[in-house]
């Protein structure tokens, strides 16, 4: 599969990348390391005429501040960078957890933190080549007028299948944009939709300049995630848990599921189970029963759904037991 022509833009500040954008308006893309625009452009699932390269642009490639104060990681640094990061292994060990099941140590030597944030939706009958979609017809998310995961519904399914978005949700990380308009800081708990195809509440013309973590302040996190293979897979489902305790009890907690739905969803009936008691294995068994109860998993990623539904509850229980030390 070949890319199709487009013209490729190298800005050298922030503020000449949002210009160009807002001048190609819809055609243009901002790209950083490619590895999810490139095999979407091969398989004309996108068709940008302009790709604006931010890999660059140095506040893009930095990573300031500590685990007490908080820190701000610009969106193309690689995964990599995550994965070997000090302060992030010390203060955050989650996000370098959740960041080395991420595809291959090749890949996450291209792919970036801002790339996965903003990972397009992926569905078994959307990540074909064109030739393939083509025979049945093409789907919602591009081309056609049904979706193939459910034919009755008038909405796209494809799923949300970033590693770091649960896990960003989960911690209450902001994600900071910039457009010719200025700036705008998001939680990462808002910028997703539960569309396949509309999935970000993000302008086209707005740039992923950083994400900006919390203080550590005492809160624990842990990732767990379901694959076929070891490396190399998407999730096909993700697990993301966040506590806080003071003197023995869990004062905030978060159980937020991904590769189940067009976006994160965050599972309130596993906080309730656990805020205002001890992290013990009742507790947590009945935070993992939350879960399963609430987990709708569609047939369109690896994997019976029926069976992954059944691996919320045992995946939740991974979580919350590493948390309980």
């Amino acid at each position: 599969m070949r890319l199709p022509k487009f013209q490729y833009r190298i800005p050298q500040t922030i503020a000449e990348a949002v210009k160009i954008m807002a001048g190609t308006g819809p055609t243009g893309q901002f790209v950083a390391g490619g590895t999810d625009l490139y095999p979407n452009m091969k398989r004309r699932q996108q068709m940008p005429k302009t790709v604006i390269s931010v890999m660059r642009l140095d506040e893009l490639n930095q990573i300031t501040g500590t685990g007490s104060q908080g820190l701000r990681i610009g969106a193309s640094v690689t995964l990599t960078d995550i994965c070997e990061n000090a302060i992030i292994n010390h203060d955050y060990p989650v996000i370098a957890q959740a960041t080395r099941t991420i595809s291959t140590p090749l890949l996450r030597n291209m792919g970036t933190i801002g790339g996965n944030l903003l990972l397009d939706t992926r569905c078994n009958y959307y990540d074909q080549n064109y030739e393939w979609r083509k025979g049945i017809n093409f789907c919602l998310k591009k081309d056609g007028d049904i979706c193939w995961v459910a034919p009755g519904s008038s909405k796209c399914w494809a799923v949300q299948s970033s590693d770091l978005v649960p896990v960003m949700v989960a911690i209450g990380a902001k994600l900071r944009f910039a457009s010719t308009l200025g700036e705008r800081v998001v939680d990462a708990a808002g910028l997703y939709n539960d569309d396949g195809i509309e999935y970000l509440r993000k302008r086209t013309d707005e740039l992923l300049v950083s994400i900006e973590l919390p203080p550590t302040n005492g809160w624990r996190a842990s990732y767990q995630k379901l694959r076929r293979r070891g490396a190399f897979d998407f999730p096909v489902l993700g697990v993301a848990a966040y506590i806080k305790q003071e003197r023995g009890v869990v004062t905030d907690a978060k159980v937020v599921l991904g590769g189940i739905a067009p976006s994160p969803v965050d599972i309130k009936e596993a906080a309730t189970a656990l805020i205002g008691k001890p992290l013990n294995s009742d507790q947590i068994r009945a935070a993992a029963e939350a879960a399963y109860v609430k987990a709708r998993p569609l047939d369109n990623t690896d994997f019976v759904y029926q069976w992954r539904k059944q691996m919320a509850r045992q995946f939740t229980l991974r979580a919350l037991k590493e948390l309980a030390g």
